[in-house]
């Protein structure tokens, strides 16, 4: 459960300094309370140059707080963060809708889009604003038919974000964690004792961390999405349709997971060969990965998928760029 500041939900509609430092107050509660759960607030760095009241913007009107209030709430919109733009997922040429609206490029866009590939990202929004309600639901315009719909929970309480926090798992906080959480939810997949190696010594990144769990649960699914016959069934058509198709430079990033191109499969071949997990004088040739972009991780996995034999997952670490 990642959280990020609404930064529509300011938009220069506070009558008076005031209602401002009310509104600002209770973010940063919002915040410190997150804090204690083991969550970040995310914002964005544009935040800090909203406008508040009708005349005076963030900066004009927070220069009427007291110099304790000044210094935190412009240390963390100018220089603490964390900001959200640091591990941004959607691309600016997605189309997201909300009430008429265009959201991309916003805090509800990144919210939506990361809802859609399985990480939970809820908003924080000042009240009063145009933004006191939750669910809030986003149109998400894809490629061709695959418009979706994305609902994302909304708070503006600071009661009822605590509640919602006491509720939510553990935060995953360590590689570690990552694979023994993995291994645990994931039975349709094969992990070997060497899967996660490659990401020993590696900082630990939550977003990358929730993202891979993302990919190990849609692979999970995939693997039982087919009858005794090895057809797919229509809920594998429709993961596959809406996570191993689309091509980058047609509206995003591309599919969450795609076979390498056959000029990495000629480098990288010895690289992307790894040993059977089950049968110890074979290999696996193993291109076809799942994609992480921020850091540039990968998930390698066995293709094509079959009912009479597991899906391997063989590695699990950075983008593979050296032979």
């Amino acid at each position: 459960m990642q959280l990020f500041v609404n930064d529509l939900s300011i938009h220069g509609q506070f009558p008076d300094i005031r209602t401002f430092k009310e509104a600002i107050s209770r973010v940063m509660t919002m915040r410190e309370i997150a804090r204690q759960f083991g969550r970040q607030l995310y914002c964005h760095r544009n935040l800090a140059y909203a406008q508040a009241t009708k005349d005076l913007s963030m900066p004009q009107a927070i220069q009427r707080f007291d110099k304790d209030e000044q210094r935190s709430v412009m240390q963390w919109l100018t220089r603490n963060g964390p900001f959200w733009e640091d591990i941004r997922e959607h691309s600016p040429d997605e189309y997201m809708e909300c009430n008429g609206n265009v959201v991309t490029d916003t805090a509800i866009g990144e919210a939506a889009y990361c809802c859609f590939y399985g990480s939970l990202h809820d908003l924080v929004s000042l009240t009063p604003s145009a933004w006191d309600y939750s669910p809030i639901n986003v149109n998400w315009i894809r490629n061709g038919d695959n418009n979706c719909d994305v609902t994302i929970e909304n708070y503006w309480i600071v009661e009822e974000l605590e509640t919602a926090l006491r509720s939510a798992p553990i935060p995953i906080m360590s590689w570690d964690q990552l694979a023994t959480v993995a291994v645990a939810r994931c039975p349709n997949l094969a992990f070997s004792n060497t899967s996660f190696a490659k990401l020993e010594g590696l900082p630990f990144a939550y977003s990358a961390a929730q993202r891979l769990l993302f990919i190990f649960d849609t692979l999970n699914r995939f693997k039982s999405c087919f009858d005794k016959d090895g057809t797919r069934t229509a809920k594998g058509h429709e993961i596959y349709q809406n996570f191993f198709t689309g091509k980058k430079g047609q509206g995003g990033r591309g599919a969450l997971f795609s076979d390498s191109s056959e000029d990495e499969k000629r480098k990288f071949k010895k690289d992307m060969t790894f040993p059977h997990l089950n049968k110890s004088d074979k290999t696996l040739f193993c291109p076809w990965h799942g994609k992480v972009q921020t850091p540039q991780l990968r998930v390698h996995f066995s293709w094509p998928v079959r009912v009479d034999e597991s899906l391997f997952i063989v590695y699990v670490g950075p983008k593979i760029t050296k032979r």
